[in-house]
């Protein structure tokens, strides 16, 4: 990850799939957003190949258009825009072509997609999938196709991913949709509902079956893992903790990984059974978002300081080599000078090895964008997140200097995307490694590497033994 990635949202991903067949529709999706959007993407595939259509990397051969957006920040919506205008003229020589939006755009703006602005057939938002085939026979009847109806217990629990642009290592399985926590700045309980969590058998069902095709790593994903929590009478209830387990427990050679984490959530019990399996990576991403108690109380975020730095001390303790991640806001409202100097401390006291950084962006509807001005000027938000960053640039760099020499078991996912000459892969501190390939190697196999320097975001290594032993906990 380059110093520059780690400040951007990720920006649209083109999903690749099968060309043309005698029969069925072909259909292009690019997705915007979180990880919970590229996940969401591999379930729209699914639900579209049951209604015969088949995915294609090429826009000019589609059929259907799909972008999966995402609200959290407003470069993200000006992002959409463009995309669907460039959809526009390339599709104004192909009749019958239908464009959509999906995700957390859809409900707030659906409006002006549709009528104002016409750019799109199709507006569906995260809990209506499931309707997109009876939408799009709408849509080709000359109707535009709107459902962007939250539900209350929609999981897509049933209904198998298609593992679009895979390498066939690593995956991603949601486990939980929607948020509870209310954070003032935002939109996330707006645009994807209220908090409900998956049936624990079917993700480890759906794990279990990347395992034996040949996958080795599984992110398991929420707006907020630690809440998750599943109960049925005659059932004991199953937390977070108890899932992480029992994922764990399919096979020694499976890691798995989580995001993202809510300080007010993660357990102790998450952090020791963290701690006791070899194969749950010792990475969490905890987001901080603002160092300043003041702010804290304006996000929202149900902590201070203090009750953070605690946090970030009892995860040091049960889990000494663990690596933390946070997201980060600079210029939230009213914040001074004073309260930036608050998130630069608490970044030094943390360490983190990474973070995403971003200027606060108001988002229409939140509650911070009804009871607070945006008052702090946009030179002053730009120049503090350069300092947010350049700090951050420093830590990734110490913390990357001190694995120099170390040797780590890294999942070698494919090749570095500099030099096909290279691997790359992460250890279990989500730390992406790079080292010369050998023959006999290849994606999906653990090997231990040795590192031999390191930049602010990668680390250089060299194979220090071809084959890695995981244990199971006794």
């Amino acid at each position: 990850m380059t110093d520059k990635a780690i400040v951007e949202e990720r920006q649209g991903e083109v999903f690749t799939g099968d060309k043309k067949t005698s029969s069925g529709k072909l259909f292009y999706i690019e997705s915007y957003g979180c990880q919970m959007n590229f996940s969401d993407s591999e379930i729209v595939a699914s639900i579209l190949g049951e209604a015969n259509y088949h995915p294609t990397p090429n826009l000019d051969d589609a059929d259907l258009v799909l972008i999966n957006t995402c609200s959290i920040r407003e470069k993200a919506e000006e992002t959409v825009r463009k995309r669907l205008r460039v959809f526009e003229k390339s599709l104004a020589d192909k009749p019958g072509s239908l464009v959509g939006v999906l995700g957390c755009m859809a409900e707030r703006l659906k409006n002006k997609l549709l009528e104002e602005e016409k750019l799109v057939d199709l507006v569906v938002g995260p809990d209506a999938y499931r309707d997109l085939p009876t939408l799009l026979a709408d849509a080709d009847e000359g109707n535009r196709g709107v459902n962007v109806f939250l539900s209350r217990e929609e999981t897509y629990a049933d209904i198998s991913p298609v593992r679009l642009n895979s390498s066939g290592v690593t995956a991603f399985i949601s486990i939980m949709r929607g948020c509870d926590n209310m954070c003032s700045f935002c939109v996330v309980p707006y645009t994807r509902g209220r908090e409900r969590s998956r049936d624990p058998f079917s993700i480890v069902a759906e794990a279990s079956d990347l395992f034996e095709r040949g996958y080795r790593e599984v992110t398991l994903l929420g707006q907020n893992v630690d809440s998750y929590s599943w109960t049925r009478e005659g059932i004991p209830q199953v937390s977070f903790a108890n899932l992480l387990a029992m994922v764990a427990d399919i096979h020694p050679l499976l890691r798995i990984r989580f995001s993202t984490s809510h300080p007010k959530d993660i357990t102790d019990q998450v952090l020791h059974t963290i701690a006791r399996y070899p194969n749950i990576c010792k990475y969490i991403h905890l987001p901080v978002q603002s160092g300043s108690s003041r702010v804290l109380k304006l996000m929202n975020r149900t902590y201070d300081q203090a009750w953070y730095k605690n946090k970030i001390d009892r995860i040091y303790e049960l889990v000494p080599d663990c690596a933390i991640s946070s997201d980060i806001i600079a210029g939230f409202c009213s914040e001074t000078e004073a309260d930036h100097e608050e998130t630069l401390n608490i970044m030094r006291y943390a360490r983190y090895s990474m973070s995403y950084m971003f200027m606060y962006s108001e988002r229409p509807g939140t509650p911070a964008a009804k009871k607070y001005a945006d008052d702090v000027p946009l030179e002053e938000k730009k120049r503090r997140l350069q300092g947010v960053i350049a700090l951050q640039n420093e830590l990734s760099r110490q913390h990357n200097r001190k694995d120099v020499g170390q040797s780590f078991e890294i999942l070698i996912e494919g090749d570095s995307k500099r030099s096909k000459e290279y691997f790359k892969g992460r250890n279990s501190q989500n730390k992406m490694v790079v080292f010369r390939k050998i023959p006999g190697f290849k994606p999906g196999d653990y090997t231990k590497v040795t590192i031999k320097d390191a930049t602010s975001a990668t680390l250089i290594g060299v194979v220090a033994d071809k084959t890695v032993e995981v244990a199971m906990p006794q």
